[in-house]
């Protein structure tokens, strides 16, 4: 856990993760530079369609030096060394495999894998998770995650993920959240860069709306 820490530390300025499942070769960098103008800085390109990793290398190269880019459903070992390969320092998954967790946190990277139960949260925090990605989000719902902060660790990081909009992002603060991961309403094959430009801007600004009325105890 130690190596990706300042991994973890940088994604907690602004824990959105843009996920671009279908992304390809040609828009990769547009759709990139259109995310980092609008605030976004964690982006997550899905191997489960072509040209994923070639998409990574391509953000890794066009992007700024804060930015953090990786893969998202990397299901083995061999995936997360794809990823590292291509220049990626995110995992993020749809399941908690801890083979998959030590392999990714052993390189350095930032570990988000998919949890649904306490049992899977507290294994993947055991595998070195950085962050938990709570998937799918509808389906644990907001009682859910209330229900799984106040068994593990105190400061452990929740994104949930699955149908999260601008307007779902305050009760899902309320009830523990401490980032998302967006993916369609955000961006998908085709849209674009202007369009995700505004999208994006959408969301950084209902983060920080949901945030600040949080600290306030509204």
């Amino acid at each position: 856990m130690t190596t990706a820490f300042p991994l973890l530390q940088r994604a907690r300025r602004l824990p959105l993760v843009a996920i671009l499942r279908g992304l390809d070769e040609v828009h990769a960098q547009a759709v990139g530079l259109a995310l980092y103008a609008a605030g976004f800085r964690t982006l997550e390109v899905p191997l489960n369609r072509p040209g994923a990793l070639r998409c990574i290398a391509l953000l890794t190269q066009a992007l700024p030096a804060d930015a953090l880019v990786g893969g998202g459903t990397v299901l083995t070992v061999a995936d997360v060394d794809a990823v590292h390969a291509a220049g990626g320092r995110l995992m993020v998954s749809p399941n908690c495999d801890a083979r998959v967790i030590r392999h990714a946190a052993a390189l350095g990277m930032l570990c988000a894998p998919g949890v649904a139960t306490p049992t899977e949260a507290f294994a993947a925090l055991e595998a070195g998770a950085h962050a938990l990605k709570l998937f799918p989000a509808e389906m644990v719902g907001h009682g859910g995650l209330k229900a799984m902060k106040s068994v593990l660790p105190t400061g452990t990081d929740f994104w949930p993920v699955g149908g999260i909009t601008p307007d779902s992002m305050g009760g899902w603060l309320k009830a523990g959240a401490t980032g998302f991961g967006i993916g369609s309403q955000l961006y998908a094959p085709g849209t674009a860069a202007a369009d995700v430009l505004e999208r994006g801007r959408a969301f950084v600004a209902a983060w920080q709306l949901g945030a600040a009325t949080l600290a306030q105890g509204v």
